[in-house]
């Protein structure tokens, strides 16, 4: 039963200096603070925004391109099954809305020093131990609804995923642009 739950050393070394380098990110980036996140949501500051995007668009070119140099043999890509990715969306939101935190952010706001990140975690554990009992009941109501299988963008539209990320980094960029021009403009008084 427990057979696949530890990975070999090698493999769990790997994934604890990644996540130190990851939670190291995040907080040098400013995004393990909980008013960054909530006036994310408020439309004050566009910090995580400009986070996220920047990460969506290097991973996207770092997976293709390792991909294209033959470093990674194929995407595991998981199914695209609407009804829950948007359930699954919504719950995520609100529950970022009112910790202030992701998964991410809050474990490395908690390694920063922020207590309430704390009181977030346990909330997630017993979440994803809900949804872990749960899981057999929402796949068969709610899985089949908007089942697309596992594709990806590129495969829907039937182009270079080249030419999506080209897409996506303009798209980003020039989103920078406006919001560095509609941002709060200092005081000269």
């Amino acid at each position: 039963m427990f057979e696949n739950m530890i990975a070999e050393p090698r493999v769990l070394i790997y994934g604890i200096l990644t996540g130190l380098v990851f939670g190291f990110l995040l907080h040098k980036g400013g995004v393990t603070r909980y008013n960054v996140i909530v006036n994310q949501f408020r439309f004050k500051d566009h910090t995580v925004l400009k986070t996220m995007l920047t990460a969506i668009v290097v991973g996207a070119i770092g997976v293709w391109g390792m991909m294209q140099a033959g470093l990674i043999e194929e995407l595991h890509v998981k199914g695209a099954a609407l009804a829950m990715n948007a359930i699954g969306g919504g719950i995520f939101g609100v529950g970022m809305v009112m910790l202030g935190y992701c998964p991410g952010t809050a474990l490395a706001a908690l390694g920063s020093g922020s207590r309430d990140a704390g009181v977030g975690i346990v909330g997630m554990v017993f979440g994803a131990a809900a949804y872990t009992e749960a899981y057999p009941w929402i796949s068969s109501r709610l899985g089949p609804i908007g089942n697309l299988g596992k594709v990806t963008f590129a495969d829907l539209l039937h182009v270079s995923p080249w030419l999506l990320i080209a897409g996506l980094a303009v798209a980003a960029v020039s989103l920078f642009v406006v919001l560095e021009r509609l941002g709060p403009r200092p005081r000269t008084d």
